[in-house]
């Protein structure tokens, strides 16, 4: 696994639970840091899972909700739960910035820009696609400091978006007065670059334009806050009741069947209480 402190051996323990009982379904352990690879075979096997059960199904009833974290999200997962059959709500990694109770709180806006500063050290915050004047009809762009752009690309392809590019002329970003708030290092090759959406691209929404219109709302908040109170306990137990900290196997294969032992410990634990 490629980390932050550099090439490990290691694991990541996935776990899909019931937000009701904290049974665990569906347990796993991938060799890799990014969550994104692991929900469509996760979510496979769940089903398979599910479709062993002999529970009669009724139809329009009992919908099978499903919430992940941002670290999960992505265009292909969200087409893929779309087609899945599940009601999903799945974040992304802004959604707790949209936060209606954040929108007028000063005291967020200040704390976040406190963290901001200790990251980047005290430097400005850059500039935005919204600080620049782009005039669609005429396909122009100035920036900021009022420089004409070159417009470097039309019907450029990111993201399964369309977009127009504009380029800064490196003779005026070596000079300009508002580079630091412009450009993280100094122009060397090449001007700042933007880019805006196409009018096209506008109307078409992505699977992740969805999502967000959907977990938006105030029931995608409300059963999106559910995940906290469903998976959380289930790893905290295992991590800190259990001792799970931390793998002491090598090799997928017993390092999968240490993580099934401890998921198998959990539900059993789960299932006696449920007794009592």
């Amino acid at each position: 696994m490629t980390t932050s402190k550099g090439t490990i051996q290691g694991y990541n323990g996935i776990a899909i639970n019931d937000d009701k009982h904290q049974i665990i379904l569906q347990a796993q352990t991938w060799g890799s840091v990014g969550e994104q690879q692991t929900l469509v075979p996760a979510i496979t096997q769940l089903k398979q899972q599910l479709d062993k059960l002999t529970i009669e199904k009724q139809p329009n009833e009992h919908t099978i909700k499903f919430t992940a974290d941002s670290g999960f999200n992505s265009e292909e997962n969200l087409e893929f739960m779309s087609q899945s059959g599940f009601d999903s709500y799945i974040a992304d990694n802004q959604f707790r910035k949209r936060n209606p109770l954040f929108k007028e709180s000063e005291t967020y806006a200040t704390e976040q820009e406190k963290r901001r500063l200790k990251r980047s050290k005290g430097r400005p915050r850059l500039f935005t696609s919204d600080n620049f004047h782009y005039d669609e009809a005429t396909q122009t762009c100035r920036c900021p400091a009022g420089n004409q752009m070159w417009c470097s690309g039309v019907n450029v392809t990111s993201h399964n978006q369309q977009y127009t590019r504009f380029c800064g002329y490196l003779k005026d970003c070596k000079v300009c007065p508002l580079q630091q708030q412009c450009m993280r290092k100094p122009p060397i090759k090449t001007g700042r670059q933007v880019q805006f959406k196409n009018d096209e691209s506008r109307k078409k929404l992505s699977y992740g334009d969805k999502m967000k219109v959907k977990i938006d709302s105030p029931i995608g908040r409300r059963q999106y806050d559910k995940r906290l109170g469903a998976i959380e306990p289930v790893f905290g137990n295992i991590t800190v009741n259990k001792g799970m900290n931390k793998f002491t196997l090598r090799g997928q294969e017993k390092v999968n069947t240490q993580w099934k032992m401890y998921c198998l410990v959990h539900n059993i634990e789960k299932l006696r209480n449920s007794l009592h």
